[in-house]
């Protein structure tokens, strides 16, 4: 087990000004928590914190992070609060802890190559320190080294988890070392036989490798010392699961992969390495096309060198990188390298990928500040400004725009789920739609068949589709409301000649009429009505009927004194004309035993008006025809009262004793006083 001396002596060596006292401190506050406790392979739990802690400071971590992983199991496994951890250590101690539990918490299920990289952002995302995630995969990384005392399903869950986020993490932190240990873990329980498979075949290919290796490691040194460039050579072979996708991409068996060997060249600055790669070209022939140029054009994760395949002693093919000390300590360590980096040198381009820009201003800032704390107290990320990571209740991983809401969330979901969306919980608890989601919040959507989208909705959502979902289905429900305003409009019309929708919709005539409109439906004409697109008038014109027929003919108005038909649910009778709609005329509010006429209107029927009404001077007389109102009418009519009276207690109650006396009800009251009375 890892020694707590060993771990100091190695942070002593890297940061000479730093309290150890707080990392022992820390140790003994971690011994105590996980007392009683033991891995699966039997040994104390304190076992695991220990060789993370050591991992940490293998990276030149800062001691922050060391005593982090010495406690970084503590509120999880061991019941100790974050409170406590504050209270002891400081806030900043408790920050990071408490960012890697929430890490811990999540649970991935989905191994969709885009749910992975959501995954991936949302911990980036939740990660306000840059060290919570370096401290994560030193504790991935570990877990994974002892990963053979797991159950077989729980091995392959955890290595899938660690090549689906994890590694390509380490990758993007540009932290090599690590990615490709967590890779060839992973693949080892992933597909153990597959594994095996290359690895033996790489054995035998080994035995006679090494000493090619040997052999051109010889040459590329001595090619350097001729050239008066003083450099580091080294040869290896590539990491197993590189190879393995090597031969899945290219459909390959190992041995027909040729470039499974590497050579790295380190020199001491930029043009030595442009200097050594002139020399490499000039001894061997270079395959074209697969030369890069990192120096120039840094990766996104700041990963800097020369990287070029040619072909050498042999005719094999093998890949030569080369770089300087900084950039191959930055390759191997990536961000971590930046803890101790140097004053006054700046190797990224400007070029470099914006969501890391944040790194190269951190990283320009130190040489301003003197105290490596309040460096790292400015070292906070936010890699994705404009975009969250939320949960559905099944674990996957969505994402949506800054400033989206649950009426977001449900229609990415199903539309079916947004436009009977009535409810949504979070984090299990109920909160209104206009809820600004977070990420790692655990989002559930409660419907109900009765729930409808409203108009209210479209300054809700913030995601264009389901603003487009949403005007859809008011789209549509205002078309349904539209053929029926329709279709009751041309019914009404066509009573006028004793005519009838259905029938006329049976004869096959109402089609013909639709397509004269450009219109492939019965409903399409009745929305179009309803819209007011069209009239009934031109309806009926295409159905063959003569409209000047009623429009035009006074005499049926003027001469017919016959009273055709009561209608007693109006209370008055019409003279000369029967079943038209009719309706009261709102300017002047006629009562029964007022002395009314009517007006003929084109498509709504008959308006009743007052005879004094001064809308009528305007109308055409040959519309007006004779109202008789009903001498045995009980009709009950809404009406207007106003009444004025002097201020007094009890007045309102005297009024309202009178009316209701006189079995009047009052609908709505409306009571104000008025001046000098």
């Amino acid at each position: 087990m890892t020694r707590i001396e060993d771990i100091l002596e190695k942070v002593a060596l890297q940061h000479p000004q730093a309290d150890i006292s707080s990392i022992q401190k820390a140790y003994i506050f971690s011994a105590k928590a996980h007392q009683g406790q033991t891995r699966l392979s039997g040994e104390p739990y304190l076992s695991h914190p220990l060789s993370v802690a050591m991992l940490l400071a293998e990276m030149r971590m800062d001691p922050d992070s060391v005593i982090v992983g010495l406690l970084h199991d503590t509120v999880e496994d061991a019941d100790i609060s974050l409170d406590e951890i504050e209270k002891i250590f400081g806030k900043q101690i408790r920050e990071l802890v408490d960012g890697l539990t929430k890490i811990s918490q999540i649970t991935f299920r989905s191994r969709a190559e885009r749910q992975a990289e959501n995954m991936r952002k949302m911990i980036l995302a939740m990660s306000a320190d840059i060290r919570v995630l370096l401290i994560k995969l030193a504790d991935r990384l570990h877990n994974m080294r002892t990963l053979g005392f797991q159950s077989e399903a729980k091995q392959k869950q955890i290595a899938q988890e660690t090549i689906d986020i994890y590694a390509p993490l380490a990758s993007r932190l540009g932290i090599d070392r690590i990615k490709k240990e967590l890779e060839d873990l992973s693949f080892y329980y992933i597909d153990t036989k597959t594994y095996q498979n290359i690895k033996d075949k790489l054995k035998i290919k080994q035995i006679k490798g090494n000493k090619y290796i040997k052999q051109v490691r010889t040459i590329i040194k001595k090619l350097m010392d001729d050239n008066d460039i003083e450099a580091q050579v080294s040869g290896r072979y590539k990491n197993l699961y590189s190879i393995f996708t090597k031969m899945l991409k290219q459909n390959l068996d190992i041995e027909d992969v040729y470039d499974i060997i590497a050579f790295r060249i380190i020199v001491p600055s930029k043009n030595d390495c442009y200097k050594a790669l002139g020399i490499i070209h000039a001894t061997w022939k270079h395959i074209p096309g697969r030369f890069k140029d990192y120096i120039n054009m840094p990766k996104a994760n700041f990963y800097q060198s020369l990287h070029t395949m040619v072909i050498g002693p042999d005719k094999q093919r093998f890949e030569v990188q080369i770089r300087t000390e900084e950039m191959h300590r930055i390759a191997e360590e990536g961000i971590a390298a930046h803890w101790r980096y140097k004053e006054g040198k700046k190797p990224f381009d400007e070029t470099e990928d914006k969501q890391f820009a944040w790194l190269r201003r951190m990283v320009d800032l130190q040489g301003d500040l003197d105290d490596p704390k309040e460096f790292l107290e400015t070292l906070k990320i936010d890699l994705f400004p404009d975009e969250i990571y939320v949960f559905t209740p099944n674990g996957d991983v969505l994402s949506f725009p800054l400033g989206a809401t649950p009426i977001d969330f449900a229609y990415v979901i199903h539309s079916e789920v947004g436009n009977h969306c009535s409810g949504a919980k979070v984090n299990k608890k109920l909160v209104p739609f206009k809820y600004l989601l977070k990420t790692g919040d655990i989002v559930e959507i409660i419907t109900s068949s009765k729930q409808k989208p409203s108009k209210d909705w479209l300054k809700i959502a913030k995601t264009s589709k389901a603003k487009a979902r949403i005007r859809r289905w008011i789209k549509n429900e205002e078309r349904e409301q539209n053929i029926l305003i329709g279709k009751n409009m041309l019914e009404k019309e066509l009573q006028q000649y004793s005519l009838f929708v259905n029938k006329i919709i049976k004869q096959g005539k109402l089609l013909k009429a639709a397509a004269a409109f450009s219109l492939h439906s019965n409903d399409d004409l009745f929305a179009e009505l309803g819209y007011k697109k069209i009239s009934t008038k031109q309806v009926l014109g295409h159905l063959g009927i003569d409209t000047n027929r009623i429009e035009n003919s006074p005499d049926i108005i003027a001469t017919s004194k016959k009273i055709l038909s009561k209608d007693k649910t109006q209370g008055f009778t019409v003279h000369g004309l029967d079943g038209l709609l009719t309706t009261f005329g709102q300017c002047c509010n006629p009562l029964p035993g007022d002395p009314v006429t009517g007006y003929i209107t084109k498509g709504r029927g008959i308006t009743i008006h007052k005879l004094n009404c001064p809308n009528l001077r305007t109308t055409d007389p040959n519309r007006l025809v004779e109202i008789l109102w009903e001498n045995n009418s009980e009709e009950w009519h809404t009406v207007k009262i106003e009444i004025a009276t002097m201020d007094k207690k009890g007045v309102l109650a005297d009024i309202s004793i009178i009316l209701s006396s006189l079995d009047i009800n009052i609908i709505e009251a409306n009571i104000k006083p008025l001046q000098n009375m």
